[in-house]
């Protein structure tokens, strides 16, 4: 009987150390690719944030506000990946910078189109989205990791909803947005469909 107990105890032990073991490394590494993808969607997410808020300041219409305080929540929910990866944060405290000089430009950009007027600020919001919605689609394609296709499904289906947020408002100023990024199929899609329930955000 003592050896019996013995046996069990020293088999407890080793699962113990086991499980410990694949918990510590239970976190995978990335290929260069996907930690490309999440620095770039990060910083793209905060892009989309700051062009809202300006937005925002400058005309005080509410869909920039809430659709700025989305954006937040994928910006944490991009860093909870950076930080579960041990990646380097490429965000910038300040509003308006960025490390990545593409989203630099695209930032300065959309904000001088943002400035002419309230229609032109709705314009920038929906070719934010368009942009987003492809990257994101060309970044689950170069992961088959379950973690990160999680977090970009969420977001995607975040900016599906803002799409049909700033479309709609185009449409009731008497405008309609042509895709860029898109097609023209994929817009029609989203736009003649219900905003989706994307999960915590």
């Amino acid at each position: 009987m003592r050896k019996v107990v013995i046996f069990a105890f020293v088999t407890s032990v080793f699962l113990m150390v086991s499980c410990t073991d694949n918990d510590t490394n239970s976190v995978v590494e990335l290929t260069a690719s996907e930690q490309n993808d999440l620095l770039v969607l990060r910083e793209e997410e905060k892009l989309a944030r700051d062009v809202y808020l300006y937005s925002f300041d400058k005309y005080g219409t509410t869909i920039f506000n809430n659709i700025a305080s989305s954006e937040q929540n994928h910006m944490n929910k991009v860093l909870s990946l950076i930080n579960l990866y041990q990646l380097q944060d490429p965000v910038l405290p300040n509003r308006g910078e960025f490390n990545n000089q593409e989203l630099q430009t695209l930032y300065n950009d959309l904000t001088a189109q943002a400035s002419i007027s309230l229609t032109e600020a709705l314009k920038a919001g929906a070719t934010i989205e368009d942009l987003d919605i492809k990257d994101i689609a060309e970044f689950e394609n170069r992961t088959n990791n379950s973690t990160i296709l999680n977090v970009y499904a969420k977001l995607k289906c975040g900016s599906r909803n803002h799409m049909r947020g700033f479309y709609g408002e185009l449409v009731n100023n008497g405008v309609t947005y042509t895709a860029q990024f898109i097609t023209a199929l994929e817009l029609e899609s989203i736009i003649t469909s219900s905003n989706e329930q994307c999960g915590r955000q």
